[in-house]
């Protein structure tokens, strides 16, 4: 996991706080192109990423054991994706990624405790990828209509992440990739 380097504070995040992603990197053009609209709308840390649970478990609690249950969801061979539409609303811009609904009801199935997004979207809330959060309006439109310039982008992943956030930012704790 390679960081992007802080453009402003994470909201709401603390030390400790961990989430199970799907790194996007052919996604990453698609941040770059945000930040360079407005910085403050990319949040820091980590790079293009699907958040598939979060909060997952305080760092201090991913172990082995933790990390087994979350392997026993995975899929067999790479997901593909197809990153070909934007929604919009208000400061937010992100781009849908359906075809990882699949692996984030195993991810959320398998830690049900832990409740995506502390409830704020729902208990099912869409995977999405983030491209721009709390942007102002004028360059939320400007983002939103690069972003969707720029699609499709078509991918796939074989791979989850666990990252956690520590004082100095968000780091990778753990990689599970799929079986073939």
């Amino acid at each position: 996991m390679n960081p992007r380097p802080a453009r402003g504070p994470a909201k709401a995040a603390t030390a400790g706080t961990t989430a199970v992603v799907a790194l996007l990197p052919d996604a990453e053009p698609l941040s770059r192109s945000a930040a360079g609209t407005d910085g403050q709308a990319v949040r820091p840390g980590l790079p293009a990423h699907a958040t598939l649970l979060y909060p997952w478990l305080p760092a201090d609690e991913v172990d082995e054991s933790e990390l087994h249950r979350l392997r026993l969801g995975l899929p067999v061979g790479p997901v593909r994706l197809g990153l070909a539409s934007v929604e919009r609303t208000g400061g937010f811009v992100g781009v849908p990624v359906p075809e990882l609904s699949p692996l984030a009801d195993a991810v959320r199935t398998a830690f049900p405790a832990q409740v995506p997004y502390g409830g704020r979207f729902g208990p099912r809330p869409p995977v999405h990828l983030t491209v721009a959060l709390d942007a102002d309006p004028r360059a939320a439109d400007d983002i939103a209509r690069r972003t969707a310039a720029a699609l499709p982008i078509t991918t796939e992943i074989n791979t989850l992440h666990v990252a956690g956030l520590a004082p100095t930012g968000w780091q990778g704790l753990a990689e599970l990739p799929f079986s073939h």
